[in-house]
């Protein structure tokens, strides 16, 4: 990929959806030309009926692996609180497998409150899930050189996240690609917050790929001051029962119009 490419992704957003709906979703955005589809790693619906339907991020992704044969696929974010690193490597390496190479890590450290105390995992503190990440990230690609058979490519690792202290730190020394959950301003000024990480870590900043959710708006009007801030990968967002690809189509137009 040049510096300059500029990549659209789309997160089909597993809830409030039968399955049939996800599949048909995912094949009509990889013959629209989209780069990435995400899922999410959450057990319950975020938006809508909060106990409405929904389905679990990495078994899809094998699923995904196996029906497309173009995209990129991943999560927006794997949560790194609910399986073991070594197990979330081998994992992985097995989705790369599946899909020829096209799996992207996406990680972050959790926050869906709901999904801790339904499945039973101890939710701590955003400080200490922070710190688990940061101890789980190494053990995570040690993993993946000790893998028979290893993984086909470097698998990429989006992280998502803003905390300037700990989470852009771990994405200066971690990540490929940075995903910013934040308005035009504050990426702005969290991009040179990771630079400064960057020259801490000795690495360029250039190396890694600045991805934002999409705004609302005309991408010809939204789509260029984020462009010139450095955002390279635009992901839209879309949920279910019915996933509408109409905002997906305008971003793929407005890239093509460049």
């Amino acid at each position: 990929m040049s510096d300059n490419a500029i990549r659209i992704g789309v997160q089909v957003q597993p809830q409030q959806a039968d399955y049939a709906a996800i599949r048909a979703a995912v094949g009509e955005l990889e013959d629209l030309g989209v780069d990435i589809i995400f899922n999410w790693d959450h057990f319950f619906p975020l938006y809508g009926d909060p106990d409405g339907k929904h389905f679990e991020c990495w078994t899809m992704l094998g699923a995904w692996a196996e029906q497309t044969s173009r995209v990129e696929i991943g999560a927006l974010v794997t949560c790194n609180s609910y399986r073991n690193p070594e197990l979330v490597a081998d994992m992985a390496r097995t989705v790369d497998h599946m899909s020829g190479g096209r799996l992207i890590l996406g990680i972050g450290s959790g926050w869906f409150e709901k999904d801790y105390d339904e499945y039973g995992y101890e939710f701590g503190t955003a400080g200490s899930r922070l710190d688990q990440l940061a101890e789980d990230l190494p053990r995570i690609e040690s993993r993946w050189d000790k893998l028979n058979p290893p993984p086909t490519r470097k698998i990429p690792v989006l992280i998502g996240g803003g905390g300037e202290k700990k989470t852009l730190r771990m994405v200066a020394r971690h990540a490929d690609i940075w995903h910013s959950f934040s308005d035009l301003d504050t990426f702005r000024r969290k991009s040179d917050i990771l630079a400064a990480h960057c020259a801490d870590a000795g690495r360029d900043p250039n190396e890694i790929e600045r991805s934002v959710g999409t705004p609302d708006g005309d991408p010809a009007e939204v789509g260029p001051p984020l462009l010139e801030a450095g955002a390279r990968l635009f992901t839209i967002g879309v949920g279910g029962p019915d996933y509408d690809l109409g905002k997906a189509r305008r971003w793929l137009d407005w890239r093509a119009s460049l």
